[in-house]
């Protein structure tokens, strides 16, 4: 859980709670003649502006070419029609700003903070790196280079690619298995103008929009906006939307990673979860809170506190805009895996079997309540939850209505709410560890599907 600041504290210490009174600040959302979906939002308690820009970009739109998305997202600070990449990186130190991309699974993002002072040269920077990139080809390739060499020590860490083969598995045949980082024979192929193709087909202005929010006047605001973007003209999008995926759950299934030298084995036992604008995501939440969302969870109580199997376990859904996973993970000694297995299981089970009492529930909302306010503290943050508010399909009710969805979980509606989205039956089980000494062993969970983990991709 995220510290709580000093001020929610005092304020919760005194009686009065940010968390039943927090609602997203009143913004501005309009669409410029181009396609393009502005958000602005005023915030005077710093004299900063931040800003979030999203594109329709992920990694679902790589095709076979793993990789291309997170790299096109990376080579958008590579130089662009004014500034070389040395240029960005001197002239944003030198104020004290931050420009940051990176590409997801469904969208790639770009997000800036910067003074107000600063403003004038921070936007025009913005604009030409989100316009006019130029995907130097000499950057593009030293860059190719790092990301080959860290493509090939990731796999040094099972639990650092565990999700990787878990959504590989699962997803089987949809985008969603598109690894976001890609594979070293996928990234080895990609060029600069690869690169630069896949901006002009994705970073297009009707699925794209910008949030802008700090200290300043909206109007003003809203003139310099229009006045930067609206001119700029893409292709229209071609990509059609993506389909609901079918995750794999008419049988159970093991996909056994070998990793010869594993002294551990990394799990992750899971099946179909919910969309990010599911209207039962708050219970859900709170609910996963007890089996494995916090570090007193029934699943880190078992497996770490009681049998000290590991130093931890948990459960989390993975949200998107069309599909989601629930996984339980952890890890464990090699001799003591299927113990673990067993375990984490059986709790999961007895979630199915006992459910939650009125005590273990008013906990679990209590905690809930307040981790939730400060993840939205921060001017970038609002920033983020606009832009996020666009892609992922979901608008401030999410937010506003966070106490009353939280308060009104009653007991009878977590049975509901396990029953329907905590998966019980046909669970996918994905393991890396040593394969000799465990493939006999986990053979019960279901039918094996192996491979090696030095072997290219997930």
């Amino acid at each position: 859980m995220r510290q709580l600041s000093f001020v929610l504290l005092a304020l919760l210490m005194a009686g009065t709670s940010w968390a039943q009174t927090f609602k997203v600040p009143p913004y501005q959302k309009f669409k410029l003649k181009n396609g393009l979906t502005v958000y602005l939002m005023e915030q005077h308690e710093v004299p900063l502006i931040n800003v979030s820009a999203v594109f329709e970009a992920g990694a679902v739109q790589d095709g076979n070419r793993y990789g291309l998305s997170n790299m096109t997202a990376e080579a958008l600070l590579f130089g662009s029609s004014k500034y070389t990449k040395a240029q960005l990186e001197e002239k944003a130190e030198y104020v004290g700003a931050t420009i940051d991309t990176y590409a997801g699974k469904e969208v790639a993002k770009l997000s800036a903070s910067f003074a107000v002072k600063d403003q004038d040269l921070l936007f025009d920077i913005l604009q030409d790196v989100i316009t006019k990139p130029t995907f130097d080809q000499a950057e593009f390739d030293k860059y190719k280079q790092r990301q080959l060499l860290q493509l090939t020590q990731q796999k040094e860490s099972p639990r650092g690619v565990v999700n990787s083969y878990f959504n590989r598995f699962v997803y089987e045949g949809h985008p969603y298995a598109n690894p976001i980082t890609g594979t070293p024979t996928s990234v080895s192929a990609i060029s600069a103008t690869d690169a630069r193709q896949f901006y002009l087909k994705n970073y297009t202005t009707d699925r794209a929009a910008i949030a802008v929010v700090g200290d300043f006047d909206t109007p003003a605001m809203k003139k310099r906006i229009t006045e930067l973007f609206g001119s700029w003209k893409t292709a229209a999008a071609t990509s059609p939307k993506l389909s609901e995926p079918t995750i794999a759950s008419d049988k159970s299934r093991v996909l056994l990673v070998n990793k010869d030298d594993a002294r551990e084995t990394t799990f992750l036992i899971g099946g179909k979860g919910i969309t990010q604008n599911n209207p039962d995501f708050i219970p859900v939440t709170v609910v996963n809170t007890i089996l494995g969302g916090r570090f007193t969870s029934w699943l880190n109580d078992a497996l770490r506190v009681n049998s000290g199997l590991t130093y931890g376990a948990g459960s989390r859904f993975a949200t998107f805009r069309n599909s989601g996973t629930f996984a339980i993970s952890t890890f464990t000694k090699v001799s003591t895996t299927t113990q673990a297995i067993d375990m984490a299981l059986m709790v999961l089970d007895s979630l199915h079997k006992t459910g939650i009492d009125e005590k273990t529930l008013s906990s679990a909302k209590n905690y809930v309540k307040a981790d939730f306010p400060p993840r939205y503290e921060s001017a970038s943050e609002l920033a983020n939850l606009l832009t996020d508010m666009f892609s992922l399909g979901f608008d401030e009710s999410f937010i506003n209505n966070f106490q009353k969805n939280v308060d009104g979980l009653t007991v009878a509606k977590t049975r509901q709410i396990i029953d329907q989205y905590f998966p019980k039956n046909n669970l996918q089980f994905v393991l890396i560890g040593k394969a000799d000494a465990i493939r006999d062993k986990v053979k019960k969970y279901g039918a094996i599907t192996e491979k090696e983990i030095k072997a290219d991709g997930f």
